[in-house]
């Protein structure tokens, strides 16, 4: 109800409406603010002389649009009227509502009178605060102006609805708690209000004021006041003018200018315009329910950006700090290296040193020694060493000229780190493809009324969310097991709606939706829970039928045109639970003996069913039967078939056997057992014979007692 708050409420005064009138733009006023925005035209705007100069033509004469600029361009709240050479440009206000609003040129002369009956100036003008458009009144004033009955209505139960305490209505800001109700003004009044505005004097001292809790139930118990017509005020509305579309009073109708247009009871058509009104709810109700789900969608979507920053932050990070790791490697790897070069450096200059120390300590020893031979005065002695220590000497010297005293090793390192290319690389360091800015498809929502199964078939539909602007490149539909299994892909496209066959008979399938684009894929839809069909209907396959083959009945009486045993399939395969199925002989002749059976799908079509091994038969004479499969014969039993005489096929996937019988009765023991797959009914025959088929039959009671007891 709290959402309906702003309906009910003056788009003028922001308060409740009181004494709402109906404008011809169809929105509501208060009366008394309608009176506060009227403004005063020049004579030749008048509605009098409009009619003089025979361009008057309906009660309401609406302004030329552009004879009168609202606001400017620059919406700079500010209004002029343009077309009046005298109206000087009214500044223009905003209500509680946030709508534009025009004030009076000058404030109205004081009255006692109530807006209704207070005279309103001559050639006097309203524009609509919502929609602007602007018209000017006739001699009736506001009183021209029907009064919206529903709207109070509807106030009234609202108010009586919300269990606040009453607040004061004349409060200009926040309104305090009235303390008393004024019966005749029917106005809530707090004690400064009341003191200023309700003097217990004059004709106000006449005036019941009653406690606000009485006032609220004298209010409620109030006679809703009946709606009279605007031309003839002691007169209800009685009819329906269908091309003004407005009630309008009997007088109108005799001599007012409704005279010779088409009435309705008032009655019906106000059953009918609320069921058009109920009808048109219904639409919007769908629209604001979709809102809602799509508000649903977006919180979603909130929830989920979260969730999505904070694992794309924490894999960011990551990946930086594996790259820092890796350069932290990297960088351990070529410290080492000049380390090592360093240490080499170190090596070769201190075995430089040492090897230089020793020689120069063998050098100075030597040239002292020679120093010491030169003292010597005995020159026999001198000369008896003399060439050996010269010899000596110039072979040191020799020794020290040959790059000895060359450094082996320079002090720079021949290393350069090339790290431009990975700071080039760190500076182009981006995500490789970055995501589109459109985001993935809506949820697709299941259509259930268009959902449905047949026998073991199930058929999907669904849509886009109307409020949806992303589009959907495709779809991917998926089905479980049938057994709670998972969920497995059965459609891939962009159609919206998809068939599955050849599912499993009595058998529970969950499916889902979802939907796709470049961007990524939606979440899936609601899951849908399928039932497909107990027993199972079907008809003959004319498509793989031999060519001998004459279908019938809808397919489901067959013969042939050849003496020759031609095989039939039906439509529908089995692979899961019990299904059981007859056939009657509709004609036998010459004692044929046609087989009846399950086949696979690529069974051979011109050989009597069970001669290879992809068929299990029983075939029948007018005496005996046999069962035959890769044509081995087996289990002869007495008893054949006549005209009228009816086959039963009862296979068993649950227990995997195969059963036969004839009018009711089991034909032999259990024809086969173990038998898996996927199976269709077949038959073989030839012109001598004629059989129906009937589908759609419950397992036989006893064979389903059987069952149980096992």
């Amino acid at each position: 109800m709290e959402e309906m708050e702003e309906e009910l409420k003056c788009p003028v005064c922001g308060s409740f409406y009181r004494e709402p009138i109906i404008l011809p733009c169809s929105h509501n006023l208060c009366q008394a603010c309608a009176r506060n925005i009227l403004v005063q035209t020049p004579e030749s705007e008048s509605p009098q002389s409009r009619r003089a100069s025979g361009s008057g033509v309906s009660d309401y004469d609406y302004l030329d649009l552009d004879k009168m600029s609202l606001y400017s361009e620059a919406d700079s709240g500010y209004g002029s009227y343009g077309g009046f050479a005298s109206a000087p440009t009214t500044p223009c206000q905003k209500s509680p509502n946030g709508v534009r609003v025009f004030p009076p040129a000058m404030p109205p002369p004081p009255t006692h009178l109530s807006p209704a009956l207070a005279p309103v100036p001559r050639n006097s003008c309203i524009t609509c605060p919502q929609c602007h458009r602007s018209l000017i009144l006739d001699d009736r004033g506001l009183r021209g102006f029907p009064k919206n009955r529903v709207l109070e209505g509807v106030i009234d139960r609202y108010q009586q609805s919300k269990a606040a305490a009453l607040k004061c209505q004349l409060c200009e800001k926040a309104p305090k708690e009235a303390t008393v109700m004024c019966e005749q003004c029917d106005v809530f009044y707090c004690d400064p209000c009341r003191l200023r505005c309700h003097p217990p004097r004059g004709p106000l001292a006449k005036h019941r004021l009653v406690p606000p809790a009485q006032g609220r139930v004298s209010r409620r118990l109030s006679p809703r006041k009946v709606s009279t017509c605007t031309d003839h005020e002691l007169e209800n509305h009685s009819m329906y003018c269908v091309q003004c579309k407005m009630p309008v009073c009997y007088q109108c109708l005799e001599e007012g200018k409704h005279s010779s247009h088409e009435v309705k009871a008032l009655g019906a058509m106000w059953k009918l315009h609320k069921s058009q009104l109920s009808q048109a709810l219904n639409g919007l109700s769908d629209r604001a329910k979709e809102a809602k789900e799509f508000l649903v969608q977006l919180r979603t979507m909130v929830q989920q950006i979260q969730e999505n920053s904070v694992e794309f932050e924490a894999c960011l990070v990551a990946q930086c700090d594996a790259l820092i790791d890796a350069l932290n490697r990297r960088k351990a790897q070529l410290l080492a290296r000049v380390n090592k070069e360093h240490e080499h450096k170190l090596k070769v200059v201190r075995d430089q040193i040492s090897h230089c120390t020793v020689k120069l300590r063998q050098t100075t020893g030597l040239m002292e020694y020679c120093l010491e031979v030169i003292k010597e005065n005995d020159p026999s002695g001198f000369l008896q060493i003399s060439d050996a220590l010269i010899r000596r000497v110039h072979l040191t010297e020799d020794q020290w000229g040959k790059g000895t005293l060359t450094p082996r090793m320079t002090t720079d390192f021949d290393l350069s780190l090339d790290n431009s290319p990975l700071l080039q690389s760190i500076h182009q360091l981006d995500f490789v493809q970055v995501k589109a800015s459109s985001p993935v498809p809506a949820t697709p929502i299941l259509q259930l009324e268009e959902c449905c199964t047949h026998n073991n078939s199930a058929t999907l539909s669904w849509k886009q969310p109307p409020l949806s602007t992303v589009a959907a490149e495709g779809y991917i539909l998926e089905l479980d097991d049938g057994s709670g299994g998972q969920f497995r892909e059965v459609y891939v496209g962009k159609e919206t709606m998809c068939t599955v066959d050849g599912l499993h008979f009595n058998s529970t399938y969950n499916a889902r939706v979802k939907a796709f684009n470049k961007t990524g894929v939606s979440p899936y839809s609601k899951t849908l829970v399928l039932q497909t069909s107990e027993v199972a209907w079907f008809a003959f396959d004319p498509g793989s039928a031999h060519s001998d083959i004459i279908l019938s009945n809808d397919n489901l009486t067959v013969t042939c045109s050849s003496y020759d045993d031609r095989v039939v399939l039906g439509k529908t395969g089995f692979s899961k639970g019990v299904h059981y199925w007859e056939l009657t002989i509709d004609r036998y002749d010459n004692h044929p003996d046609p087989a009846f059976g399950v086949a696979r799908i690529d069974v051979m079509k011109d050989v009597m069913l069970g001669k290879d091994d992809k068929a299990w038969a029983m075939y029948v004479d007018n005496n005996r039967s046999w069962f035959m499969h890769s044509n081995l014969h087996t289990n002869r039993t007495e008893g054949g078939i006549t005209k009228g005489a009816t086959i039963g096929v009862l296979l068993d996937l649950n227990r995997k056997t195969l059963t036969f019988f004839i009018n009711n009765e089991q034909q032999g023991p259990i024809a086969f057992e173990n038998v898996e797959g996927l199976f269709f009914p077949a038959v073989s025959l030839n012109r001598n014979v004629q059989v129906t088929l009937h589908t759609g039959l419950p397992v036989p009671d006893f064979y389903s007692s059987r069952a149980s007891i096992a």
